[in-house]
């Protein structure tokens, strides 16, 4: 299957599609992962630089010398693309190392590299999409769903399942959001610069 049609499948048909890759390496599996991550994180780059451009004069930074021209433009696009690659690329694989301790739990056992593909494979719509306002939360889901289809198919799981899996990481990144948050408030507070 080549990559245009593995992203119609994703996209329309992922079910079907993950059945059709269910035996695919997770090395083919990081290919396809990378090149959308790649497109998204360059037109993402190119958004918020065009963004900072257009906003950060009227905002007062450009007589801080933050935004200088066409050349700081292009040095920061290129810093949030490698900044957004890495991100992706390392979060593909820490994100499905954790989701599978929860797919372990439910019962699948076709290993670890069958729910990093599912992940890579499922954020298809996220990767597409998510760089535009307002349409990233629609994608999002759309994301979410792929996903929960992905480790209901390349584990053999049950949907039930699949669900459950999706919804104990989404509870755990929030509580290690809300830990982090507040560990960077004590933190903060704590500090012997803060004045009230």
């Amino acid at each position: 299957m080549d990559f245009i049609e593995k992203v119609k499948g994703f996209l329309l048909e992922p079910s079907k599609t993950f059945d059709a890759l269910k035996e695919e390496s997770l090395e083919e599996a990081t290919k396809y992962y990378a090149v959308l991550a790649a497109v998204y994180s360059a037109l993402l780059a190119l958004l918020l630089t065009f963004a900072g451009n257009l906003i950060g004069p009227m905002m007062g930074f450009g007589n801080m010398g933050m935004i200088k021209g066409a050349g700081a433009g292009i040095g920061s696009a290129i810093i949030i693309f490698v900044v957004f690659m890495i991100i992706l690329i390392a979060g593909a694989f820490i994100g499905g190392a954790i989701t599978h301790i929860f797919v372990y739990i439910v019962g699948g056992r076709r290993g670890i590299a069958q729910t990093i593909k599912a992940g890579m494979y499922g954020s298809t719509p996220s990767l597409l999409f998510g760089w535009i306002p307002v349409i990233e939360f629609i994608a999002m889901i759309w994301s979410l769903v792929a996903e929960i289809i992905g480790i209901r198919q390349l584990h053999e799981l049950t949907t039930g399942k699949a669900i459950s899996v999706v919804i104990l990481m989404i509870i755990t990144a929030i509580i290690l959001t809300i830990v982090l948050a507040a560990v960077i408030a004590i933190l903060f507070f704590l500090s012997p610069d803060f004045r009230i």
